[in-house]
């Protein structure tokens, strides 16, 4: 039987690589994402859709980005993480969008009320994200230790399967904790 070697992670160098692309988010990357979403496309799609398949497009486009990031393993998820968390963040916004129009009829928000609903959906919801990333490296992890040619094969499948499934659900968790809130200040 093939022994195959489990890479190693830095946890260090992915930390400071998080907190370096969510620091860069912070200052205008939060606004720069929300200034090229289609607010006028968002009220379109709620009208023609419906707001839970809007809600479900959403949350299946994240799933998708979320695939493609953990079907390749270590490496695509270090060089796939940050369209990921792009994408992810995009489809949040648009669900944050979303539920604001059918809520109050306006689908035109300004940036800080925008922000101001985007923090009511974060709360405890964070934690989602961290734990992807360590469900995809215990499977992978986990995988490689059993050491056969059926598990090496499988990672890339686990890997996609964790990460679609935890977009999608962050997805579905941010529209329902929205649903749920008051919205107020829009």
């Amino acid at each position: 039987m093939k022994r195959i070697t489990v890479p190693t992670f830095n946890r260090k160098k992915i930390s400071s690589n998080l907190k370096e692309s969510f620091q860069h988010l912070s200052k205008g990357g939060f606004k720069r994402i929300f200034e090229h979403i289609d607010q006028l496309g968002i009220k379109k799609g709620v009208d023609e859709m419906g707001i839970d398949k809007f809600i479900n497009q959403c949350a299946l486009l994240a799933a998708g980005s979320g695939i493609i990031t953990g079907a390749g393993g270590l490496t695509t998820i270090l060089i796939g993480m940050p369209l990921d968390l792009i994408n992810l963040i995009t489809q949040q916004f648009r669900v944050t969008m979303a539920i604001a129009y059918y809520r109050t009829g306006s689908y035109q928000l300004n940036f800080d009320d925008f922000i101001r609903i985007v923090a009511t959906s974060l709360k405890g919801d964070a934690r989602m994200a961290v734990t992807k990333n360590i469900a995809e490296e215990v499977a992978e992890k986990l995988m490689m230790n059993i050491g056969s040619k059926t598990a090496e094969r499988l990672v890339p499948v686990v890997g996609a399967a964790i990460g679609g499934t935890v977009n999608y659900l962050f997805i579905k968790r941010v529209a329902k904790s929205l649903k749920a809130a008051q919205l107020s200040g829009v």
